[in-house]
């Protein structure tokens, strides 16, 4: 919104507002900490330096610049200024005021499901919030090109200098798609401070070359009226390092003149420190200038350097300890005296032009809420018959196909993604049919190429979108396409591809993405020591356990072709909706014989069935995933050689099954009854599975009569599987020597 069309938006009411702001967002922070009761005497915290030298920042966007179509991500520490201004606008009621940081209030920092105000995307997780704009820019492109959606606006990342150490970011920037989205713009909190120590030497202009190497298109906003008028002064500024700058923050007007060795003999001891310190990310004018600019370039992402002080204003400015450092009562006072607010008083509201102008900015920001339409419905099979030997990942290929030949219009929802991994997490097949999803056409240069079985056609029509290999970079895309059933009213099916042994590189991400409201599925094949002639680099041991232990998400390791069918359907249907729920699945490359299967639908969802049942077992072995023939073998030994009576429970989630041991004691949600179903009282267990043998553990508790759990416990090697399989003892005569122990 340009600053010359709102009549009632000039510079001075604007920085009225400013003021408002940063003394509403110092007082979140200080009535949660000096003045609400603390019971359990621990520090509440909050950032009020942080969140002033965001101030001028978010003030210039969005009382002159956003539209309604706009997408702003805060940076985590600048949580106090986002409700400080909601509040502004109408958005926030003033009983929260007093809330931030306490149980049912406002967050620690902001969140899409959490907090009672809007809030565009969840932050928290550094680096995280500064990409999930350009995956959200992602989404919405892939969605209004498959649906009638209308079109968005600008994607807009908050983000502090020091977030700009983690390698999410670079990740994203270097991503070739990236460099297309000219709805991006990042505006860097260039305050030189991390959380505790000054940012060291002078970074901004190296930092700025390796955005415009990717292809961004930068702008500088350093310096506000008063140096742009002192070359001299401004030439030694751009000549210190950044600790000699925040050092001199710190100096009075004497010591100052000392230690800058230029002349300003001409300026009051006042005049002086407010020149020193009018950089531009504080001077509205400026900043207003530099959106500006950013906007005039929509070919290419956009990154605005914003130069500013931490703890603008405020007595702890420029201070290295400063991060968490909060206002004494005295110092919140002579702030308030300084700022002509209320000490006593604080959530006052604005009157005259200020209040005019706030309610002009609520008006011009409002959003019609989408209309939500609620996702295709998924049948229940289709109708595959999984007969011969299979792997699960040979059935998760062949799935796509299937789905789109049965149920198209649930495959007209689905997205899959992949960090460079597609085809050989077997989707070549899908690609082939659905296309790749690109921002525009791009040739096949191998179309005629006999040899080629993979046509890797291009263009803003297909289902699979191919990143570059950056794990991080596939979950923060797959949270983003899994949010769009709640940002624009259309939900997508999105999976997600990765090798397992790579989850635990993506968990934190993909963990952020849930619980910023992403329904997606991620798939993690090939798993565990099975992938024997990778090595120990490419074998994963502790995926399992992370599966039942993600929030927001059921986890499933089938072993059967059917019964991946059976699970993958239900996941999708699960996604998509109000209250619905995330998925990860856990493959395998191994080939199993599938006429061993013997469960039902109902079974399988639940999380397990009895493969080979028994109605009066001496034992029991419960087995998840690939080590199905391993248990089946053992079980055969032990009837024919030790007379046993040998149950088989062929486990399909482990997730589920511990949601049932909790409910069976009240805790949390589940259905006690599966864990009955499947295993009967007074009888041992032998637990296993190709991941770690505490994945089962809880299993003890079930039989009442003790369990044996084998699984991988150290870092695996290349080789034959059957030699993994000893040397790991989860083989079939590993088993029998287990339940030959529990069985005395």
């Amino acid at each position: 919104m340009a600053l010359a069309a709102e009549p009632q938006l000039d510079l001075q009411t604007l920085g009225h507002v400013e003021r408002r702001v940063l003394w509403l967002a110092t007082s979140l922070v200080h009535h949660a900490n000096r003045v609400r009761e603390n019971r359990s005497g621990v520090k509440v915290g909050g950032h009020q330096a942080s969140s002033a030298s965001m101030v001028s920042l978010m003030t210039a966007l969005y009382f002159a610049h956003l539209e309604a179509p706009d997408r702003v991500s805060v940076k985590p520490h600048a949580s106090p200024v986002l409700h400080a201004i909601n509040h502004l606008l109408g958005r926030l009621d003033k009983r929260y005021l007093t809330t931030l940081r306490e149980y049912g209030g406002l967050q620690s920092y902001p969140s899409r499901t959490k907090d009672p105000d809007p809030v565009d995307y969840s932050t928290g997780s550094v680096g995280l919030g500064a990409t999930a704009p350009i995956w959200g820019a992602l989404a919405h492109r892939y969605v209004a090109g498959h649906f009638d959606v209308p079109v968005g606006g600008r994607q807009i990342a908050l983000i502090g200098d020091a977030e700009l150490d983690e390698g999410a970011c670079w990740e994203a920037i270097a991503d070739p798609m990236v460099s297309k989205l000219g709805e991006v713009m990042w505006v860097v909190d260039l305050n030189r401070q991390s959380l505790d120590r000054v940012v060291p030497d002078i970074a901004a202009g190296r930092l700025a070359s390796m955005f415009e190497a990717a292809g961004w298109h930068t702008v500088m906003v350093k310096y506000g009226p008063r140096l742009q008028r002192r070359p001299a002064l401004r030439a030694r500024i751009d000549a210190m390092p950044n600790e000699e700058y925040q050092r001199l923050l710190r100096a009075d007007a004497p010591q100052l003149r000392e230690r800058l060795e230029v002349d300003v003999s001409d300026l009051e001891d006042a005049e002086l420190l407010a020149t020193f310190r009018d950089l531009g990310g504080h001077d509205l004018a400026t900043l207003i200038d530099g959106y500006r600019q950013a906007d005039a370039v929509r070919d290419r992402p956009s990154v605005v350097f914003a130069y500013t002080i931490k703890g603008w204003r405020l007595p702890t400015e420029g201070h290295p300890a400063n991060h968490s450092a909060l206002l004494t009562p005295e110092q919140y006072r002579e702030l308030a005296q300084q700022l002509g607010e209320d000490a006593d008083d604080p959530w006052r509201p604005l009157e005259g032009r200020e209040a005019d102008l706030c309610e002009v900015t609520a008006k011009r920001l409002e959003r019609e809420p989408p209309s939500a339409i609620a996702p295709p419905a998924v049948p229940p099979d289709l109708g595959r018959e999984h007969s011969g030997r299979e792997s699960t990942q040979q059935a998760f290929g062949r799935f796509f196909v299937d789905l789109a030949r049965e149920a198209p219009e649930v495959a007209e929802h689905v997205v899959t993604v992949s960090p460079d991994v597609g085809t050989s997490t077997n989707l070549g097949g899908w690609i082939n049919k659905a296309g790749i999803w690109n921002l525009g056409d791009r040739i096949d240069w191998f179309a005629d190429d006999t040899d080629t079985l993979i046509r890797w056609r291009e263009s803003d029509h297909g289902r699979h979108i191919e990143l570059g290999i950056a794990e991080v970079n596939l979950v923060g895309l797959l949270g983003e396409l899994g949010a769009t059933w709640s940002r624009d009213g259309r939900p997508l099916l999105p999976v997600g591809t990765i090798y397992d042994p790579f989850v635990a590189r993506a968990l934190e991400p993909w963990s952020f993405g849930i619980y910023a409201g992403g329904q997606s599925i991620l798939v993690g094949t090939p798993s565990g020591v099975t992938l024997g002639p990778e090595g120990g680099a490419h074998q994963s041991v502790i995926t399992p356990s992370i599966g039942i232990e993600q929030p927001g998400c059921v986890a499933y390791e089938p072993a059967f072709g059917q019964d991946f069918e059976w699970c993958f359907l239900h996941a999708l249907a699960q996604l998509g909706r109000e209250g619905g729920t995330s998925a990860y699945f856990r493959l395998s490359t191994r080939p199993i014989d599938q006429t061993l299967h013997s469960g039902t639908r109902a079974e399988a969802i639940a999380g397990g069935y009895r493969l080979q049942p028994d109605e009066s077992p001496d034992l029991a072995i419960a087995v998840m995933g690939a080590l199905v023939p391993e248990a089946v073998a053992a079980a055969d030994i032990l009837r024919a050689e030790a007379g046993r009576r040998i149950e088989v429970v062929c486990i399909t989630s482990a997730d589920l099954l511990f949601r049932s041991f909790q409910a069976r004691s009240g805790l949390g949600e589940g259905d006690p009854a599966v864990l009955e179903r499947l295993f009967r009282p007074g009888v041992p267990i032998v637990s296993l599975l190709d991941g770690h043998p505490h994945t089962l553990s809880f299993l003890g508790g079930v039989g009442g009569r003790g369990v044996s759990c084998l699984g991988v416990r150290r870092f695996g090697q290349a080789g034959d599987i059957a030699e993994l399989y000893e040397h790991h003892q989860i083989d079939a005569e590993s088993v029998v020597g287990a339940a030959l122990d529990l069985l005395g």
